[in-house]
Formats: C-alpha cells, sequence, structure tokens
C-alpha cells in the first residue's frame, strides 16, 4: 500500500524543515534538534507509579525510568533500550509510548538511558544494557517483579541492544521469558533490497545508518561479534521468542525479516507483525499516527502468549 497520508505529511513537514543529516552538523547541534521529539510522542498516560532513580553500570551509574501500571508484586517486567543509532535520543521521548505499554499490557518497563556514541563505542552500550538486565534480575525482591518473567525490548538500535542481550543472556544460561524487537538494526548489510529500494525519502536513510554504525563500532573490528552484530551469531538456538515489528517503508525492514527467518529456522517462537504505509520511527509519534497506538497494543497483547 502506499505511505499513509499523515506519514506523508510528515515526511513534507520534515523535508521543509531542512534541518542537517546526522552527518552534515556537529554531534552537539543533531542531539539538540532530537527534543523536537517530544512534541510527536503524544500523551503520557497517568500510572501507578512512575519512579526515576540510578543503578551502577560497569563505567558509569545509568538512569533508569520504571513505568509501574500496578503497585501489585511479583509483576513480570520489560526492560527497554530506546533507539537512535546508538548516538542520539534520551528517556522522555519514550514516556507517551512507555506509558502506554505499561497500561495495555499490565506489565512494569524499566528504560534505561545508556552511554552513548561515539564517545562511548561498542561495546560500552552494550555491556550498559546487559548489566541493566542483570541488576534488574538480582534486584527483582526490591522491584516487585518476578524474576522468571523479564523482557528485553527495544526500538532500532535499542532492539539491536535487546537482540545482542538476548543472545549473551542465552550465552550465560539466563532465560528470559521474551525479546520483543520493533523495527531491528540487526544485521551491517547494506546490500539488502530494503537499504537499496528505500535509501531515502522515507526519514531514516540508508546512509545516516552507515553512519550511526560507524559511530557504534567505529570500524569493522567487531562485525563478527554477535553482541555487536546480532545476525553474525553462529547459532539463533534456545532463544528467547522474539516479537517483532516492522514499517513498510523502513531502510531495516530486510533486516527485520532476515532475523524473524533465522530464528524461526532455530525453532524460536517469532510473533511478526508489519505496519504497511508506515516509516522508521513511527511506533514512539503516537501524535503523529494512530497506528502508533495500535502497534503499542498489539505488542502488549503478544506479550500475554509469551
Amino acid at each position: 500500500m502506499p505511505l499513509a497520508p499523515e506519514i506523508e505529511a510528515f515526511l513534507a513537514a520534515s523535508a521543509a524543515a531542512d534541518l542537517p543529516q546526522v552527518w552534515e552538523a556537529p554531534l552537539e547541534i543533531i542531539r539538540r534538534n532530537t527534543a523536537s521529539r517530544l512534541a510527536l510522542a503524544g500523551a503520557v498516560e497517568p500510572l501507578a507509579e512512575l519512579q526515576n532513580r540510578f543503578i551502577p553500570g560497569p563505567t558509569a551509574d545509568l538512569p533508569i525510568r520504571i513505568y509501574r501500571p500496578t503497585l501489585r508484586a511479583n509483576q513480570s517486567v520489560i526492560i527497554y533500550f530506546h533507539g537512535g543509532g546508538w548516538v542520539l535520543n534520551f528517556l522522555d521521548i519514550y514516556d507517551a509510548s512507555l506509558s502506554r505499554l505499561a497500561n495495555q499490557s499490565g506489565v512494569t518497563v524499566i528504560s534505561v538511558n545508556y552511554q552513548k556514541a561515539p564517545e562511548h563505542p561498542f561495546p560500552t552500550p552494550f555491556d550498559d544494557c546487559y548489566a541493566t538486565l542483570l541488576w534488574v534480575a538480582n534486584n527483582a525482591e526490591v522491584l516487585s517483579i518476578n524474576r522468571n518473567r523479564i523482557f528485553v525490548a527495544g526500538d532500532s538500535a535499542g532492539a539491536n541492544l535487546a537482540a545482542a542481550v538476548a543472545i549473551k543472556a542465552r550465552d550465560n544460561e539466563i532465560t528470559l521469558a521474551g525479546q520483543l524487537l520493533i523495527y531491528p538494526c540487526i544485521d551491517r548489510d547494506f546490500t539488502t533490497d530494503s537499504y537499496k529500494k528505500l535509501a531515502t525519502g522515507y526519514g531514516l536513510s540508508t546512509t545516516a545508518m552507515k553512519w550511526f554504525w560507524e559511530q557504534y563500532l567505529q570500524g569493522d573490528a567487531h562485525d563478527a561479534n554477535p553482541y555487536a552484530v546480532p545476525m553474525s551469531a553462529h547459532s539463533f538456538s534456545k532463544l528467547a521468542p522474539a516479537v517483532i515489528i516492522t514499517a513498510e517503508f523502513d531502510p531495516l525492514l530486510s533486516d527485520s525479516e532476515k532475523y524473524a527467518a533465522a530464528l524461526s529456522s532455530a525453532d524460536v517462537p517469532v510473533y511478526y507483525q508489519k505496519f504497511d504505509g508506515m516509516i522508521h520511527g513511527f511506533f514512539t509519534n503516537m501524535a503523529i499516527t494512530p497506528v502508533a497506538t495500535l502497534a503499542i497494543d498489539w505488542l502488549a497483547e503478544k506479550l500475554l502468549d509469551l
């Protein structure tokens, strides 16, 4: 189907704003410009509790935000790693989508502001995210969550981190309830159909993704490391069940398709949904498209199957 009308209007308005591409301006300006994303996010839903705190990371204390839809004990928990090419974005941008996800699913959500590239390239963001998983598991009683019902989740680069954390959890015999991957960047292969066919004109560009990967990995030494590039894993067996959300007009669409196929071939349960007419980033843009709300609610419903 064609682009949704509201997405077409959004892309036109973005083009008219004529903001610099990520590789065209100093990083401080690119990061400052992401503040405008708050206007796209939509309304933040009331919760039983919203808590901010710091937890110890491998090299720095990490800010986390806890979204509780209920104060009942022994809740399932989603650990959420936000997107932004490992370089951009911050917790506030995700308040609207994560508060709705918490309320619709009845699951506690914990979002972490991991350290960013290029100042902190791989493995630092990944190590921060894996350390967050360990901290949550080790503090389950204090957090009133069920240690046996931990999900990892993320969008875009955050979904890369979630998939990588799921692989390391498997490698260390830590059982996860599931991995929730929203238009993940899983492979550093820019020859895929979607990278070629949707290279420009749909918000996220192939050139931008090349730039983001370079900020994160800073060379090719980590290309065969599954904790950096999950598609390079030698085996996908015994990974946590996956819920994968994709957008029809996203350069990362092929990454999602390939990863879903790889997991399914390894007998990992996969729930896959492509949202037609949508572009990369739509999931957190409830003020732009009603499909964002539909996607969040679909994800919340699928949690019941895991």
